[in-house]
């Protein structure tokens, strides 16, 4: 994923959806942990959805940092 942003453009980018992946998972634990499987499940899998889109916005911020650089 090539990004053209600042780099601390897409940093902030890539922490907020960090911020928000933790957010869900921590979600998904609680339903777990209080016996709601089947909602943590479908929590789950929007962690990990979310996640996903996290990792491509880190990959964007490393090649903002990469280019600002050379």
């Amino acid at each position: 994923m090539q990004s053209t942003n600042a780099p601390s453009t897409s940093h902030t980018k890539a922490a907020e959806a960090h911020q928000a992946a933790a957010k869900i998972h921590l979600s998904a634990a609680a339903s777990h942990s209080k016996g709601d499987h089947k909602a943590g499940l479908a929590q789950s899998e929007k962690a990990s959805e979310a996640t996903g889109t996290a990792q491509q916005c880190c990959a964007g911020a490393h090649a903002d940092s990469k280019a600002a650089v050379h």
